[in-house]
């Protein structure tokens, strides 16, 4: 499992734009504390019909082309809210090996057909394929990440669920973080609270 670093040392090596936006951001959020969710291994919950999941895209390659492709196929799957994208450096980068910066950018998908988390990985590792995700490279050759599609927060199927569609964080209790993702990057952090903005 990967190491992560804490959240106050990630806002260090934020770019100004990204701190301050978080600082804007506790004006308006609501009240989220991720640590009180449940948090569960996706193998567990592999075969669960999911109705809404959280997302978190990242590319360090052409963002600007990938980016809108990506966002345009989950828009086929369901309705689509996008938090903000900013470009943040790549926090493996070393003075000996640097690495180009990502654009990030979390994204709430609520899907028309509820679907298997099982199916959801696969259709999105096709979705990197279609963005020309290449996973191999030479040894020391800095990775170029077209697309990076990671599963942040899943919500499952269920009576109260389908009932409450009209309000998209209604209910924070009915989320589930994914074990293996969490603690969460600051900028993914940030995105899952701007999406979890009230919009009623």
């Amino acid at each position: 499992m990967r190491q992560h670093q804490p959240t106050s040392q990630l806002l260090k090596k934020l770019p100004k734009k990204l701190t301050l936006a978080k600082l804007m951001m506790h004006k308006t959020s609501v009240d989220l504390n991720l640590a009180t969710l449940k948090q569960c291994a996706p193998e567990i919950v592999q075969a669960q019909p999911v109705v809404e999941v959280m997302l978190a895209l990242g590319s360090n390659y052409q963002a600007d082309k990938y980016l809108p492709l990506a966002r345009q196929r989950l828009a086929a799957l369901g309705e689509v809210r996008l938090s903000t994208a900013f470009q943040n450096p790549d926090f493996t980068a070393t003075l000996e090996q640097p690495k180009p910066d990502y654009t990030n950018q979390c994204v709430h998908l609520t899907l028309t057909t509820p679907i298997s988390l099982q199916q959801l990985q696969q259709t999105f590792k096709t979705l990197e394929g279609d963005c020309d995700r290449c996973r191999q490279t030479k040894p020391n050759q800095v990775r170029q990440v077209t697309m990076d599609i990671d599963i942040l927060m899943i919500k499952l199927a269920t009576i109260e669920n389908s009932l409450s569609k009209g309000s998209i964080f209604k209910s924070m209790s009915d989320w589930i973080v994914m074990a293996d993702r969490y603690p969460f990057k600051a900028h993914e952090e940030m995105g899952v609270r701007e999406l979890a903005v009230s919009t009623d």
